[in-house]
Formats: structure tokens, sequence, C-alpha cells
């Protein structure tokens, strides 16, 4: 994978858009320190490069309706590809887990699920085991205070400016 070189004002540029996402053209350009054109110009190439993969609103679910997060352990009980291809394909398509990491170590998969309450979770998991899409075991861990939860990455700590 060829990584795109950045320079500091568009890491300027990507820092204000991910803590601002609805910042008007004008204040970008006024934050970063560019005129409004070029500022924009150098937006868009960074959304046609992929950095910027999209805008989102950031819900408080819990405002408007009791939910259980619940950050579940997968080991696979066979570790060929097309074992993990298939979870992976199955884990895709169900909008309940709204993350999902493949990872070294004791366990194969690290997931995050949004359910309504436990028992539609472990519905759920009831489900992805009738699948059996290769489950050997999973551990549960609910949720129960969000002590941090940031989407703002510290694009300076992260990604130091090239020249």
């Amino acid at each position: 994978m060829t990584l795109v070189r950045l320079d500091p004002i568009d890491i300027k540029i990507l820092d204000a858009i991910q803590r601002y996402g609805r910042i008007t053209k004008l204040a970008l350009a006024d934050k970063v320190g560019l005129s409004p054109t070029p500022c924009w110009i150098r937006l868009r190439k960074l959304e046609k490069a992929g950095i910027v993969s999209g805008y989102h609103a950031r819900i408080a679910l819990r405002v408007v309706a009791p939910v259980a997060t619940v950050l579940m352990e997968v080991t696979l009980a066979t570790h060929r590809q097309s074992n993990f291809d298939r979870f992976e394909r199955v884990i895709r398509d169900i909008p309940e887990i709204v993350a999902c990491w493949s990872v070294g170590g004791g366990v194969d998969y690290v997931l995050k699920v949004t359910a309504r309450d436990i028992d539609a979770y472990q519905r759920l998991v009831d489900g992805l085991l009738d699948r059996e899409i290769g489950i050997d075991r999973y551990f549960t861990y609910i949720v129960t205070k969000t002590v941090k939860d940031e989407t703002v990455l510290p694009l300076a700590d992260l990604l130091p400016a090239q020249s």
C-alpha cells in the first residue's frame, strides 16, 4: 500500500473536519490559514485519495433509547482463509455488529455490538451459532459505563508533517 504524503496544511484540514464535520468552507479555510478556493481544492484531493472516507453525525442513542453495548471476543474452530472469509462475510451483514476487528493473540476477532438489550444480544449470538460460521468460543463483555469513546484521531501525533 502506497502512503499518501501529507503536508502541515493537509493535516490541519483533516484535523478540522474530523472535529467540526459541519464546518463551512469559509470557516475551514480560516482555521487552516488558506483562502477558500485552495482549501476546498485540497479537501477534494484528500477525499479523492480516500483519506476522508465519509462524513457522519455522532448519535447519542442512550438519550432516546436504552441500549446494550457489548464487546465480544470470538475464536474460530479452524484457521483456514476460507473460514475467516466466511465469518467476515456474515458479520459485515449484521447491522447490530457496529465494529469488528481481526486481532492477534488468544482470540481471532473482537466485535462491538449495539443491541436493544441483553436478550436481543443473546438472540443475535444464538443466530450466529445456528448459522455455523465456525465459531468455536466466544466471550461476552457488557459495557457498564463508557469512560472514553473518542472518534477524533490525534493526527499531529500520528502523522508527522512530511516535507
